[in-house]
């Protein structure tokens, strides 16, 4: 859970971006303030120079030796300054006091609104990234850009799927659901056949909470400058909702916490016999549940009208370029090269999943076989998601916060007897009274 002084620095962070905004549109800031076009980011390649990365994804390694080894005059530095919301406070602490960001940052899509209504992250439409709009799939694009400025180049995705344990299903006699009605039914012969197997687990997770709730069509969040609107009472809210409530009701989720000890047992030894995550988790297959090499297949997401091909992502990061960076030019010259061509390509080969469509139609990814799925294409499956993720979600300009609270209210659905939909309400209002507190003009 994130400590009462993170959360203070969150505060002061939001408040300052509101009042750096004042009364224009979030992320409309004018592309010319940014960049000084293609022509200097040449320039900058020939003189050299270095350019510090803070991120915590492992094929960055090949692609920075790569681009100095194209770029002999550029020095490369990669800092895991921590993953996710422990990189997130440092970058946050630099840029307040002025000193010591990097050049560069993963930010993963959910947390880039927060930097970007600051204006403590880089237009980089003046530097040249308006040429990719058709490059990217559409979640990961729509991500990092706002009318007509881009604070970032999608680094991969995570079109979501269902990673089941076959051996497990074959079993007990399952089928494998193709609707969010049939898993229930699934969840429920399982756990019956053998009282220790569970469909899967859930202890109460924002990302995984908001992605479903995106596949189902709800859009509860809606961002216009500084005016800002939550509802969980919205339809697709609703339908999520009350397909959980049943699987919470009558015990059918492993009280795992993820990517816990406990969490890789459960998946090695049957016990949690589904995922719905993304396409990014085969890796973690083979490394951490190497042990169940063969049981595990992947199928399309269970959808919520039967029929539908409704898709949602599910984790994915960006790179961006902090305001108070050294090396501007430099830094998105390694973010264009780290993110398309052959850049995304050696990242893709080692197992990173593609945001460029080239990669994500190319005959060569599509009909990789995964040994640990018996040989299945599995990237097949995984493009079609990508194919088919909902248009028109976004996310809150302080979305790091909300999901830092996520535990204090929706959490309380999975300990007592609270209704998910209660917590859901509880989650809101939370999130709008601190919005409020931030200077923002929230369900007004």
């Amino acid at each position: 859970m994130r400590t009462n002084s993170t959360r203070r620095l969150l505060g002061a962070v939001a408040m300052a971006c509101v009042m750096a905004l004042g009364a224009t549109a979030c992320g409309s800031s004018d592309p010319a303030d940014g960049g000084g076009g293609p022509e200097d980011v040449k320039s900058a390649l020939d003189k050299g120079g270095k350019v510090t990365v803070w991120a915590w994804e492992p094929t960055l390694k090949k692609v920075a030796a790569d681009f100095e080894k194209k770029y002999p005059k550029v020095d490369i530095e990669l800092v895991n300054a921590g993953t996710g919301d422990k990189q997130y406070t440092a970058l946050q602490n630099a840029i307040a006091a002025g000193s010591g960001a990097p050049d560069v940052a993963q930010i993963e899509y959910y947390a880039l609104g927060q930097f970007a209504i600051g204006k403590s992250v880089e237009d980089l439409a003046g530097y040249g990234a308006t040429a990719y709009d058709k490059t990217f799939t559409s979640g990961p694009w729509n991500a990092v850009k706002y009318d007509k400025s881009i604070y970032a180049l999608p680094m991969d995705s995570g079109p979501m799927a269902l990673f089941y344990n076959k051996k497990v299903f074959d079993k007990h006699g399952a089928k494998v659901p193709t609707t969010w009605d049939e898993y229930v039914e699934a969840a429920r012969t399982l756990h019956k056949a053998d009282p220790k197997i569970f469909i899967t687990n859930d202890t109460g997770d924002a990302g995984a909470t908001t992605s479903l709730i995106w596949q189902a069509g709800g859009r509860p969040y809606k961002t216009d400058g500084t005016d800002v609107s939550i509802d969980f009472g919205d339809a697709g809210t609703k339908t999520y909702t009350n397909t959980w409530q049943k699987l919470l009701d009558e015990d059918l989720l492993a009280p795992v916490t993820s990517w816990s000890d406990e969490w890789y047992k459960g998946l090695a030894d049957g016990s949690i016999a589904t995922l719905s995550i993304g396409a990014w988790m085969p890796a973690n297959f083979t490394s951490g549940v190497a042990s169940a090499s063969g049981d595990w297949r992947v199928a399309p997401l269970p959808q919520w009208t039967k029929g539908d091909t409704a898709g949602a992502e599910n984790g994915g990061s960006s790179l961006a370029v902090p305001k108070a960076a050294e090396n501007k030019e430099l830094a998105y010259a390694f973010i264009e090269y780290a993110t398309t061509g052959a850049g995304a390509s050696a990242r893709v080969a080692q197992g990173s999943f593609p945001a460029t469509k080239a990669d994500l139609g190319s005959k060569t990814f599509l009909e990789t076989a995964f040994p640990y799925f018996g040989g299945q294409q599995a990237n097949k499956i995984f493009a079609d998601s990508a194919n088919n993720v909902g248009a028109g979600w976004s996310y809150l300009p302080y979305q790091v916060y909300a999901n830092s609270v996520f535990n204090d209210t929706v959490g309380k659905a999975y300990i007592s007897s609270t209704p998910l939909s209660k917590g859901l309400e509880d989650w809101q209002r939370a999130s709008i009274k601190y919005g409020t507190d931030q200077g923002f003009s929230v369900n007004k």
